[in-house]
């Protein structure tokens, strides 16, 4: 579509939830907690794992950047959704557009080789134990996790390069609660196939490339463990990526609905509930699946925790 006159837009209006508005102030309590818990809860993980020596091993260690990836994920996200429902202006510049969405698909791809990656570790410590020690040490994890984080924040460059030269002259109201890609496409008056189709083109590449290697690593996981004799075994051994797995389900089930196909063809309502799902419920779960999933962090947790009670007494 050609833009009708030569204004050009140099900032955005975040609308939110326009059919909640009278619900703004229980929304805004609701989602402070929801961000304080994260927050905190990640906090916490991040801090346990960083002070227990007997879980500096690989496993706990990507846990640890899976904290600090949900801890900014969320932060990049609701401070300024929050900010929507006690002020009456909801503007967003143009360039703190554009960032907010560079920093939040960053975080995304970063968390779709992340968790490859920690399949990657389950693989290795269930179908190889013997050599598992030898082919996942420390320096090796920092370098995999390392590795996850550049690529992450190198992936989105050329979409969001795209997105940033493209002509908005009106209107600049983004039905959202932040900038995302399909939201910003529907108010270009620049034709914008060129750009769907890269964005779509190399997300769904991303999100299918690193689903379908986790999903091998997890064939492969699940094929050693129904080779194990006894029920108990099974169990014990199953236990040690059932929450790697609960998190894999969660995450990639609602990005997959919402970036691997056209994103003029996806109502933006509906769009708006998976976000939510996957940019504030999933990293607030996060830290409740692997505490309460896991007995070395919730023994550790608790020691941590009266380590500081005793401190502040």
């Amino acid at each position: 579509m050609n833009h009708t006159n030569n204004t050009v837009v140099n900032e955005f209006i975040l609308l939110g939830f326009p059919s909640l508005q009278k619900f703004y102030p229980v929304l805004f309590l609701v989602f402070l907690l929801i961000y304080l818990f994260t927050v905190t809860g990640n906090i916490l993980i991040f801090l346990t794992i960083i002070l227990n020596c007997n879980l500096q091993i690989p496993m706990f260690l990507f846990i640890n950047h899976l904290s600090a990836m949900e801890i900014l994920y969320t932060s990049v996200i609701i401070p300024k959704m929050l900010s929507t429902f006690v002020t009456s202006s909801n503007r967003i510049p143009f360039n703190s557009c554009m960032i907010q969405l560079y920093l939040f698909s960053s975080l995304g791809a970063s968390e779709c080789y992340l968790l490859t990656v920690m399949a990657y570790d389950r693989f290795l410590a269930i179908c190889k134990p013997l050599h598992y020690s030898a082919l996942m040490t420390n320096l090796k994890s920092f370098q995999l996790a390392s590795g996850s984080w550049v690529g992450g924040f190198l992936s989105p460059v050329l979409p969001v390069t795209l997105i940033s030269k493209l002509v908005f002259c009106g209107p600049n109201s983004i039905n959202y609660f932040y900038c995302d890609a399909q939201p910003l496409l529907r108010l270009s008056c620049s034709r914008t196939y060129l750009t769907e189709a890269t964005i779509t083109i190399l997300a769904s590449g991303l999100i299918f490339s690193s689903f379908l290697l986790t999903v091998i690593s997890y064939i492969f996981i699940i094929l050693t463990i129904l080779r194990i004799p006894t029920s108990s075994g099974r169990k014990k051994t199953f236990s040690t990526c059932a929450s790697h797995l609960i998190v894999v389900i969660m995450y990639y089930g609602t990005i997959t609905c919402i970036y691997m196909q056209p994103m003029s063809s996806f109502p933006l309502e509906i769009n708006k509930v998976l976000s939510l799902l996957y940019t504030v419920v999933t990293p607030m779960l996060n830290p409740i699946i692997y505490s309460l999933r896991n007995k070395e962090i919730k023994k550790a947790l608790w020691r941590t925790l009266q380590r500081v009670k005793c401190h502040t007494s």
